[in-house]
């Protein structure tokens, strides 16, 4: 009898997660676009678009809002979902709730690129590819170093270690960059890069929507394996998982994923952290829905943050104090929250 009564609950429960996680993301778009310095009204916005799909001649107003504000909508949407299911799958991977995307220095790799090729005078193209160059080859770094340290220990240990090495080495390699670059040009543009920001988006820039689908499908594909890799190595083996392959699998996503994402919009802080725990607080810790789930609010909360740093001031605010404002106070309340362990 009991039974029977849960089981429309459930439903109604799973219809409730259902219209929620297409409901936010859509109110979220919608608002982004809208809203502005120059707002458009919702009529304005769909024969702006209808416009634009269909080939017509656009004015002055309907050129603005596709080729500069469609394109900064996406981008946020895109790096939102991208480092919060980045920080999703390294919290499963290491079993650990307070792990962030920037966990084996693909962030830090990534600011130095950047730094480097602003301190050099390099373009935007030549500083979004040192910024994903620099990630990568960190990270690179830091398994070969895991490589030769992990024969005499725990593996996954030695990763973790070898990956705060390697960052504090790295935002060393960044602050001597700050220490030595020109006061007057240098130094504030790599200053206010590193705090983030979509401000320079063009549409061009949508081109790497093509190098962050495919990555995200593929996390997606294989989200049910984060599940036995969270059980633990010998449980996944008995379940016939090859652990070290879809580990590095997992993390080469990730990885990709983080250092697009700081090429892209700059280093965004806490959205890897905080969102998983948003989601799960909603479908729970089965990865085969919280990964979904991540990557729909990671998309609408940066979008919703950008869209706040736009609005807030006349000088437009970088996206990690935004971040930072929002996700301490809630991480601390998550920290309140939990009775049965954190993240629970």
């Amino acid at each position: 009898m009991g039974n029977t009564a849960a089981q429309p609950n459930n439903a109604r429960w799973r219809l409730r997660e259902l219209i929620l996680l297409i409901a936010i993301p859509v109110i979220v778009f919608i608002i982004a676009l809208s809203v502005g310095r120059y707002p458009v009204s919702i009529d304005s916005l769909f024969s702006a678009l209808q416009a634009h799909l269909s080939g017509q001649e656009m004015d002055a107003s309907q050129l603005a809002l596709i080729r500069v504000r469609l394109p900064r909508v996406l981008l946020a949407m895109i790096v939102g979902a991208s480092l919060s299911v980045s920080g999703a799958a390294f919290q499963g991977l290491f079993k650990n709730p307070v792990v962030s995307p920037d966990l084996l220095g693909a962030s830090s790799g990534a600011s130095f690129g950047a730094a480097l090729a602003i301190l050099i005078g390099s373009g935007l193209i030549g500083i979004q590819f040192s910024s994903f160059a620099m990630g990568l080859v960190v990270v690179i770094l830091v398994a070969t170093m895991n490589k030769f340290v992990s024969k005499r220990a725990n593996s996954v240990l030695t990763l973790i270690l070898c990956g705060i090495l390697v960052s504090s080495l790295f935002n060393a390699f960044v602050s001597l960059i700050k220490a030595v670059a020109d006061t007057d040009t240098k130094l504030p543009a790599i200053t206010f890069w590193l705090m983030g920001g979509l401000s320079a988006t063009t549409l061009d820039d949508l081109k790497v929507v093509f190098l962050f689908v495919p990555t995200i499908i593929l996390l997606l594909a294989i989200r049910w394996k984060i599940n036995l890799l969270a059980m633990g190595d010998e449980e996944a083996h008995m379940l016939g998982v090859n652990t070290r392959l879809y580990r590095w699998i997992i993390i080469g996503c990730a990885t990709l994923l983080t250092s697009m994402s700081v090429s892209i919009s700059g280093n965004v802080g806490w959205v890897g952290l905080v969102v998983p725990h948003l989601a799960r607080m909603l479908v729970g810790s089965n990865y085969i829905k919280l990964l979904p789930a991540t990557l729909i609010f990671g998309a609408s909360f940066l979008l919703f943050v950008d869209t706040l740093a736009r609005m807030l001031f006349t000088v437009e605010v970088p996206l990690s104090i935004i971040t930072a404002i929002i996700g301490a106070p809630f991480f601390f309340y998550l920290m309140l929250r939990s009775k049965k362990g954190f993240g629970a």
